[in-house]
């Protein structure tokens, strides 16, 4: 277990100098405009913080998750396609652990975290 979790540490490390290094910006940027947009819209809604959202209320809960799969859908299929690219280009094989974090990383991560702030630095000037 413990050769598994250094390997995946080391190919994770690897990844930032590595071929395809664009994506390491291009995930998380993409990432951060579908935020703002949708941040945009939470603000212009007058809807509280995207995280506050998700895990104090119970009842928006469930519609706010799918509609975000919809948001963000793209950013992660193409997260996923270039890992995949990726690890079959170096590993010349397909690791699904190493993929889920790289995803979660650099696509899920910077959304749900940048989507919430965009809210709240957006809704003084857009009012309701």
């Amino acid at each position: 277990m413990d050769d598994v979790i250094a390997r995946i540490w080391t190919d994770l490390i690897g990844r930032i100098n590595g071929p395809m290094s664009f994506r390491i910006i291009l995930q998380p940027v993409m990432a951060i405009l579908f935020a703002f947009r949708d941040g945009l819209a939470d603000a212009r809604a007058g809807r509280p913080a995207y995280l506050w959202t998700i895990f104090h209320n119970e009842h928006d809960r469930r519609q706010l998750l799918i509609s975000d799969w919809r948001a963000i859908g793209r950013v992660i299929a193409l997260a996923i396609v270039m890992d995949a690219i990726y690890q079959w280009q170096v590993f010349g094989r397909f690791y699904p652990v190493e993929l889920i974090n790289v995803v979660l990383l650099l696509a899920v991560v910077p959304y749900v975290l940048w989507r919430g702030v965009l809210n709240r630095l957006l809704r003084p000037r857009v009012g309701r």
